[in-house]
């Protein structure tokens, strides 16, 4: 059995959000819950938990109720610019290089 987890306040803030913008989004487009549910193959009680923004669902759920509403293609660019990993990775780099002077037999 999987440990439970609990996420931070700011992630459940953050699954919400999404939720909330998943739910504008299946409006926006005039769609019934039923139909969306049916595209992502899960349940209409299911995709109710994703509006609500529940963390319990799984991520992979999240990921295709995007796809159902044409969504998928910012998914992939969640974590594509990291500019903390940049910042840390530049403190990292040299201050100067210098050529190897060649050892003489």
């Amino acid at each position: 059995m999987a440990t439970p987890h609990t996420p931070t306040l700011a992630a459940k803030r953050a699954i919400r959000k999404i939720g909330d913008g998943l739910r504008k989004a299946r409006l926006r487009r005039r769609l019934p819950m039923e139909v969306v549910a049916s595209r992502a193959f899960i349940s209409r009680g299911t995709l109710a938990r994703v509006e609500q923004g529940d963390p319990a669902v799984s991520f992979g759920i999240y990921a295709s109720v995007m796809q159902a509403l044409g969504l998928s293609g910012p998914l992939g660019d969640l974590v594509a610019d990291d500019p903390v990993g940049a910042d840390m990775e530049s403190e990292q780099l040299p201050k100067r290089i210098r050529t190897k002077k060649a050892v003489k037999p």
